[in-house]
Parts: structure tokens; C-alpha cells; sequence
């Protein structure tokens, strides 16, 4: 008997059929699969690194009754732009759920990674943003503001946004590119100013020290915090956290462990009967935003079950090309 061959898939096919898959929803049904028990998600592996700085993340996982299940391995090296090397690499390896054997290997550099994040980001503007925004807030400069900002397009017609980082010429180039997407744009001096301008905030930094505080953000404001997936970044005060009448986490589970809850939880200001998550909110089986003076914060950290929604897209769109 001859074993099947895994697909080895590049970066340039997946870009190819990425534009066929509506992601968004993809991570919409990921988010409702997992807050519903039927998606089989351990711990999140992890390698940090201390010179040069990094991370290494390995998530894993099935949904109960597929025929797939899928590895990831997502790298982020914060260095790397400066040596003229991207900063996130990765692949994905998917398996026949039915007796083990390998059926591709998605080598996508990070790149499904980076797009599944900044959709998740869209979802949970979608669930909890209040009506009548009229400027989006971004805090960060790198590839993942970019997406983030993309993403948005596709659940709000709000076109201004005003951006913050902490280099002057990479807010420039991220101004340069924002608009090259549509957008109006405007610098901010910090991340306090960018609260007081937008209601609609994304945080997408490494930060390690809180960028927001509660007098920074204003009544009926959204924060969608994606930057925290690793144990010591921090984007959001505690106290911040604390102080939201919703809060909302892609995995409880996770956000016990990393995210801007973690610091909350650790901190004995927030109880985990608090927090709802996405999937719940999704499905109207928990409340997002009940009022239009409410801060709602969504606590991003990654989880198993979005690697296995696009992997699963990608894959059956490889198949029809």
C-alpha cells in the first residue's frame, strides 16, 4: 500500500485562493464551535526568547467529528525589520484526523496567522462597537495594524482614523498605507490622545507596560486588545480592565493564562463570572454591548480553533483551483 504524499502548499498559492474565503465568518463559526464545547483546544506551547527578543507559539487542535486536525507553529521576532527580515514566520500542518497521516503542510510564513487575527479583530468590532462611530483608533505600527485597520472595512464605513506609535517614521508609513486602503488619517502624540479622539480603538503593539488607562477612554468606546499573547505584554491597566461593563475573551481558558484578563484576574479586580466569550456573543447566547455609554474590551490572545477554520478554508479552495 502506498501512503499518500502530504500537499506541500507555498505562500504564494495560499495568497492565490485566500480572496475566495470569507474569513470573517469563518471566524465567526470558529469562535460559536469553540464557546460550544465542540472544539478540542489544549494549552498553547510556547518558547520565548530573551536576545533577540521573540516568541514562538505552537497551537493545536480539532473540532469533534472533523476529519481534519491541524499544528501551528506562529514565530514573532521584533528585531527582524531592522535586519531587513519579516517579523513573523510560521506554517501550518495539517492531519487526517481519521488515521493520523499528514495531509499538507501550509507554508505560510505567518501569513495565515497574521490574517486570521486581524478577521478576529473585524468580528469583535462587529459584536461590541457602538453605533455612531466616527473615527478609529490604532495603537502600533507594524503589519498587524495594517490588517487590523483592512479587516475593519468589511464591518464599518468609518474612514478616519488616528494612529499612535512610538517611532515617528513608522507612524508616517503606516499613514502611507491606511490610505492607500481609503483612510483619512491623523498622528496622535500618545495613546491617551488617540482615546479621546476614536470610540472604536485597536491595540496591536509588544507593549510590556499599560498604553491605556480608565481616564483615557471615553463613555461608549470599543477596545479590541489583540498585542498581550504572551506572558509580560500588557496593553490595557489592570484597573482599565476592571472598570469595562463588558468583557470579552476569545477563550477563558487562555485569558486565565495571558491577555489583558490574565492581569485583571491575577490582580483580584475582575472575578471570571465577568467575562463572556466571543463565541457566546456571537451566537446571542451571552450579551455584547447593552448600551451605548458602555466600554466593552475584547481580549484577543489567538486560539487553536481560528488556525483550524482557515486552514480547513484554504485547503478546500486548493482543492477546487
Amino acid at each position: 500500500m502506498t501512503t499518500p504524499t502530504a500537499r506541500i502548499v507555498g505562500r504564494s498559492e495560499i495568497e492565490a485562493v485566500l480572496p475566495a474565503v470569507d474569513v470573517v465568518e469563518a471566524m465567526e463559526e470558529a469562535f460559536v464551535a469553540y464557546s460550544q464545547g465542540r472544539a478540542v483546544v489544549p494549552p498553547v506551547g510556547e518558547l520565548l526568547f530573551d536576545s533577540p527578543p521573540g516568541d514562538a507559539h505552537i497551537k493545536y487542535g480539532y473540532l469533534k467529528g472533523d476529519d481534519i486536525f491541524v499544528i501551528k507553529v506562529a514565530t514573532g521576532f521584533y528585531d527582524n525589520p531592522r535586519k531587513g527580515l519579516p517579523p513573523n514566520a510560521g506554517l501550518m500542518l495539517v492531519f487526517d484526523a481519521t488515521n493520523g497521516l499528514a495531509k499538507a503542510v501550509l507554508m505560510d510564513e505567518g501569513h495565515l496567522t497574521n490574517v486570521r487575527t486581524a478577521a478576529a479583530g473585524a468580528v469583535a468590532a462587529k459584536h461590541l462597537m457602538p453605533d455612531g462611530v466616527e473615527t478609529i483608533g490604532i495603537l502600533g505600527s507594524g503589519l498587524q495594524a495594517r490588517l487590523q485597520a483592512d479587516f475593519l472595512r468589511q464591518v464599518t464605513s468609518v474612514r478616519d482614523a488616528v494612529v499612535w506609535a512610538r517611532r515617528g517614521e513608522a507612524v508616517e508609513a503606516l499613514a502611507r498605507d491606511l490610505s492607500d486602503l481609503g483612510f483619512r488619517v491623523s498622528a496622535a502624540a500618545s495613546p491617551s490622545a488617540v482615546a479621546a479622539s476614536a470610540r472604536l480603538i485597536v491595540t496591536a503593539t509588544a507593549s510590556h507596560a499599560p498604553l491605556l488607562r480608565p481616564e483615557d477612554v471615553r463613555p461608549g468606546t470599543h477596545i479590541t486588545a489583540m498585542g498581550s499573547d504572551t506572558e509580560g505584554k500588557q496593553e490595557l491597566s489592570a484597573d482599565l480592565v476592571a472598570s469595562a461593563d463588558r468583557l470579552v475573551a476569545d477563550s477563558l481558558a487562555q485569558c486565565r493564562e495571558r491577555g489583558e484578563i490574565s492581569r485583571a484576574l491575577q490582580d483580584g479586580l475582575v472575578k471570571e463570572d465577568a467575562v463572556v466569550e466571543l463565541g457566546q456573543v456571537i451566537a446571542g447566547a451571552c450579551p455584547g454591548r447593552r448600551g451605548p455609554d458602555e466600554i466593552t474590551i475584547a481580549d484577543l490572545t489567538g486560539v487553536a480553533v481560528q488556525d483550524i477554520a482557515i486552514s480547513k478554508a484554504v485547503l478546500s479552495r486548493l482543492s477546487e483551483a
